[in-house]
């Protein structure tokens, strides 16, 4: 019977392990293949990008312009009708709430609950979001499905 201690690799053979420092005859001997000098042959180095050795880097010469307005946006959770005619049963109400309890919305929406058009609602539901795009109010219409645009 074999043991895990008789096993043997005889596929690859080894490879040589190259020792670096290791005096001027290995081949990586006195600069150990760092070159002389400077902050890359230095023990620690750490690449700092945008840093250019004293010369003013370039973000910092660049004009400070502009507007971004990530601070202010509110993202918006979008749902299609398909989902939605998947996950709920007749006489439901469409909203929020419902839909964190079910798992399908975050617990904070900042930017309130849009309904997308793609797919059929063929259950008798109602819906009730903050924004719906033009093609689900024409679809909502045309099945008959009442709907509510709240505003939080």
């Amino acid at each position: 019977m074999i043991t895990l201690s008789e096993l043997k690799d005889t596929d690859r053979p080894k490879k040589k392990v190259q020792r670096i420092g290791r005096g001027l005859g290995s081949g990586r001997g006195k600069t150990s293949g760092r070159g002389s000098k400077g902050d890359k042959a230095r023990c620690g180095y750490k690449r700092h990008f945008g840093r250019e050795g004293g010369q003013l880097p370039l973000y910092r010469k660049m004009p400070c312009k502009g507007f971004v307005n990530g601070k202010f946006r509110s993202t918006t959770h979008a749902i299609n009708l398909q989902l939605i005619d998947q996950i709920y049963q007749d006489g439901e109400v469409v909203n929020h709430e419902t839909l964190r309890e079910k798992g399908y919305a975050p617990r904070l929406l900042p930017g309130g609950l849009k309904i997308l058009s793609h797919g059929v609602i063929t259950k008798a539901i109602s819906i009730e979001a903050r924004s719906f795009s033009a093609a689900a109010i024409e679809k909502l219409e045309k099945s008959k499905t009442p709907f509510k645009v709240i505003t939080e």
